[in-house]
Parts: C-alpha cells; sequence; structure tokens
C-alpha cells in the first residue's frame, strides 16, 4: 500500500493556500501482496474468492477493483502533513483499465490540476495513475476536495448543496431485483441491494491505522475534536462496497471497462447501517452488444442519502455480448 512512502513531518501544512495548481506527485513503486489484499477485504466486507485464488476470469489471483482508490486518494498525503490535514472528499470520478494481479508492483503518479473557492471553501482538484508493473494501464482517478474545514461549518443543507441531486434513488419497487447483468435486462430493474455496518476496526485498518499519523477515521478523539461524534467512514471505503455490487452486476467487465462519478452528499460514521442500491437506468445498443447504465445511491438507516453515482454515457464499457448471459 501506499502508506510505505508516507512520512509523519516534512510536508506542507494541509491549508488551501498551500494548494500549487501543476504540482506533481510521486511516481511511487510499492508491492501488492497478500496481506494489504486480505488487509483491504477486511475493510470493505468482501471475501470474493476471486481475490484469494485463481478462480476469476483472469486465470490469475486479483485484487478487487476498488484495491488502489484510497492509495489514488491518499498521495496526497506524500506532499501534505498527514496528520494536519482536515479535507472533506466531495467528489471522485474513476476509470478502470485493468485489474492488478497479487504479487506485482504497482506504480503511482498524480497531478494538482485545479483550486477554486465555492461557497467560501477552497475547493482543489488532483488526477492520478496507477500503472502495472509491465506499464499497461490500471486506474486513473479525478479526486475534488475542500482543504481544511471543521465539521460544525458544514450542515446538511450545505452538504447537499455542494453535491446537488442528481441521482433520485426512485424506482419500480414491484419489479423484482436481480444481482448478475444480463442481455436482455431492461430499465427500471433494480439490483439486489447490499448492507453493511463499519466497524471501528474496519475505518482503521482502510486508514492506515498505525502508520505514524492520525486522521477523522482512525482516531476517535481526532474525530471529536473536528466535530465528530464517532470515527468518519471513508467515502471510497464506501466506495469499496459499491463495487462489490457492481462487479457482481457488470462481471469482469467492471476491471476493464468500468467509469463512474462519485458524489458525497453526508457523512456516514461508525456504526451506522449503510444500504447500497441501484437500477438500470438505461440500455443502449451499440453494434452487437447492449451497453447498461446504473444510477447507484446509498442510504443510511435515516433513509438519506449518503452517496451517489451516476454511471453516464461517458462510459467506456459494462458492455455485455448479444444473447449472453454474464455469471461468475
Amino acid at each position: 500500500m501506499l502508506y510505505y512512502t508516507i512520512k509523519a513531518d516534512g510536508k506542507k501544512a494541509g491549508r488551501f493556500e498551500n494548494v500549487v495548481v501543476g504540482e506533481e506527485m510521486g511516481p511511487f513503486t510499492y508491492p501488492v501482496d497478500d496481506y494489504s489484499v486480505k488487509a483491504y477485504s477486511f475493510a470493505v466486507d468482501d471475501y470474493s474468492p476471486w481475490y484469494y485464488t485463481d478462480n476469476n476470469p483472469f486465470g490469475k489471483r486479483i485484487a478487487h477493483a476498488s484495491f488502489p482508490c484510497n492509495d489514488c486518494l491518499s498521495i496526497f498525503l506524500t506532499v501534505f502533513e498527514p496528520s494536519g490535514v482536515m479535507g472533506l472528499h466531495t467528489e471522485e470520478e474513476i476509470w478502470f483499465h485493468n485489474p492488478i494481479f497479487v504479487g506485482e508492483d504497482v506504480t503511482i503518479s498524480a497531478k494538482i490540476v485545479d483550486k477554486f473557492e465555492k461557497r467560501g471553501k477552497g475547493h482543489w482538484c488532483f488526477e492520478t495513475k496507477l500503472v502495472g508493473e509491465d506499464g499497461r494501464p490500471i486506474i486513473d482517478t479525478r479526486s475534488t476536495e475542500i482543504m481544511h474545514f471543521e465539521a460544525s461549518e458544514l450542515t446538511e443543507e450545505k452538504k447537499a448543496k455542494i453535491t446537488g441531486a442528481v441521482v433520485t434513488g426512485e424506482y419500480d419497487k414491484t419489479k423484482a431485483p436481480v444481482k448478475k447483468g444480463t442481455a436482455d435486462v431492461t430499465p427500471g430493474t433494480p439490483l439486489v441491494s447490499l448492507t453493511k455496518i463499519f466497524h471501528p476496526e474496519q475505518a482503521q485498518i482502510y486508514s492506515w491505522v498505525g502508520q505514524h499519523f492520525k486522521n477523522i477515521h482512525d482516531n476517535l478523539a481526532y474525530a471529536k475534536e473536528a466535530g465528530y461524534d464517532n470515527l468518519v467512514v471513508q467515502g471510497m471505503q464506501q466506495l469499496g462496497c459499491m463495487c462489490e455490487l457492481l462487479t457482481d452486476f457488470y462481471d469482469a467487465n467492471w476491471f476493464t471497462s468500468g467509469h463512474l462519478k462519485m458524489k458525497m452528499i453526508r457523512t456516514v460514521l461508525v456504526g451506522e447501517t449503510i444500504t447500497f442500491h441501484a437500477v438500470v437506468k438505461s440500455v443502449e445498443k451499440e453494434n452487437d452488444r447492449n451497453k447498461v447504465h446504473l444510477d447507484v445511491w446509498t442510504l443510511n438507516e435515516k433513509g438519506q442519502m449518503t452517496t451517489i453515482i451516476r454511471l453516464g454515457k461517458r462510459l467506456r464499457g459494462l458492455i455485455y455480448s448479444k444473447n449472453t448471459s454474464i455469471d461468475l
């Protein structure tokens, strides 16, 4: 994992004025080993045999599709002092190209591409690339964060405005839900939902507890100092659970041609029950194949949306062969 390269000192303070457009981060190379894949499985509660054996469509043991996403986001901690950053992750766009094979070294690099002020808050964006040891592209991401804030500064109303209503969460509940995508799936079809409860140890493992720096995800005292009642579950950790649902539906296609745009609406705390939902938004014919688009969202135990994903027309994949059903 990337934390092998992150030190606790010698970095810039995590302040908006210290964000420099054009600044590059990396490249850094690190191994994807058995321990890190098992730790990730625990953190997102996904123990599919694909990640423990070679019994998968790629014929070799692989890591979860979302395995490198936290590294792609956290690469900025190689520039900014890790324990001093109080950021709010608001939006993420991800392109999946190839799976990671367990045992290989991967290389990650990033560049700050934008900074701007919105509603009195300093936002910044950076783009990250991760490649395999043979140079093949694995994942590209674009991350947007608010640099430095206090929890008390963000009311639920302001959070909703930051995100905007893109995915409604409405669908025909009389339709039977499906788990696997097929060539004959129709718009309006819901997916089988997925429910998770994040435990403190999962949030801490995901956020690199013990790596000589603290944050609102792994240190309770620090989270309370920031105004939260419990540890904060990372948006990327929620993404890991979403990718479990999407891998079940799209099969191997998710690793090689998946694309999503995710926005975080409300904070999720450890101990809350979160349910992941999706519905087929549209199906497009593309030559002899179908391109299937989904809306994906999460609801907390109060029925409030916490995260939304739009899989729109810009998707480069998520395609099934005509008259063919995709099965694990």
